[in-house]
């Protein structure tokens, strides 16, 4: 670390802590200890700022996938496993995507019953979520299609609470509202509601968050979003991590702005020492110090704001006296109206 320069990497940041609280360098325990805190402060000065920080935001495309139904299938009753017939379920499509994946769902011989994919076998041979439930079919009609897709691996939330893509066409609402308004969703075409959801880990501790749609898409759309991201470091080969690991790591805050985490780190480390005075002190210039980074807003940039929900009822309304049902005054009341 230059004596003279601005904070530059996690050695620098680490290292500046230990100085600050005249703790000696070189010393394996307190240097691990000090590691700690600059990586806990790094992620928590992101907490509920990331929306306001332009080096957290990150765009990304999402690809829906068409619904498929070719061929017929059997399926027995009491059994997981359907048998398909002309059928070509693990061969890819024109967008090298399997016809059928363990994200997707599948609706049989007009049954309203859901059942999910958890294998794919061939393209003949696929296992379903639960037993079918139903008589026994042979050389039944099927529709598979897909409501959920991956979100970006960095993903951490949503940069809009309200709109889920960039084009302002996809509401986004939380997770328990679209259940209660869909249920069981059974209506196809371009989607228009969005909501995020949590799945279980699969072979790792990464989270899994999927972006679950109605209507149901039948179609191959382009859906652009922009969200917060979660790696808040990078490598000195230019990869990007969720914390740092190396000495040479750098955060991916600005340089101007680094100093604000060895700020946050030395709150963290004089309240867990009880040195209550200190620690306020240091929150107090932190907080002081956050305050201008949020306020030192780029040229044209609009931090998002919380506004009611009613572009879907925007879409639906009709202006008053319009032709074919439009409201129209009757008697000699202001409130007497008729639809």
């Amino acid at each position: 670390m230059g004596a003279t320069t601005q904070l530059t990497d996690f050695s620098d940041l680490y290292t500046d802590l230990q100085n600050r609280v005249r703790e000696t360098t070189g010393v394996t325990a307190t240097q691990n200890i000090a590691k700690r805190y600059i990586n806990i402060a790094l992620h928590d000065m992101h907490i509920g700022n990331g929306e306001k920080f332009p080096w957290a935001q990150r765009e990304d495309v999402l690809r829906t996938q068409t619904t498929y139904s070719t061929g017929t299938l059997v399926a027995t009753k009491g059994s997981t496993t359907i048998t398909g017939t002309g059928t070509l379920w693990n061969t890819n499509n024109d967008f090298s995507v399997k016809n059928m994946r363990t994200t997707g769902k599948i609706l049989i011989d007009g049954s309203p019953e859901i059942y999910s994919i958890t294998a794919v076998a061939s393209d003949t041979s696929a296992t379903i979520s639960d037993p079918f439930i139903d008589t026994t079919t042979t050389a039944s009609t099927y529709k598979y299609y897909e409501d959920e897709y991956a979100l970006a691996s960095d993903f951490l939330r949503p940069m809009d609470l309200q709109v889920f893509d960039t084009r302002q066409e996809i509401d986004l609402i939380g997770r328990t509202e679209f259940r209660r308004r869909y249920p069981r969703p059974d209506s196809f075409g371009k989607p228009v509601v969005a909501t995020i959801v949590d799945r279980p880990f699969v072979s790792n501790t990464t989270p899994v968050r999927y972006v679950k749609f109605w209507r149901l898409p039948d179609d191959v759309f382009l859906i652009p979003y922009a969200y917060v991201t979660n790696n808040f470091a990078v490598t000195s080969g230019g990869t990007q991590q969720t914390q740092f690991s190396s000495d040479s790591d750098e955060p991916i805050v600005p340089l101007i702005y680094r100093h604000a985490i060895v700020l946050h780190a030395l709150y963290h480390w004089y309240r867990d020492r009880k040195n209550d005075n200190r620690s306020q002190e240091a929150k107090a210039e932190y907080v002081d110090l956050i305050l201008r980074i949020t306020g030192d807003a780029e040229v044209g940039s609009s931090h998002p704001q919380l506004q009611p929900r009613i572009s879907s009822y925007v879409r639906r309304a009709r202006a008053p006296y319009a032709r074919r049902g439009g409201r129209y005054i009757v008697g000699d009341a202001f409130d007497q109206l008729r639809q």
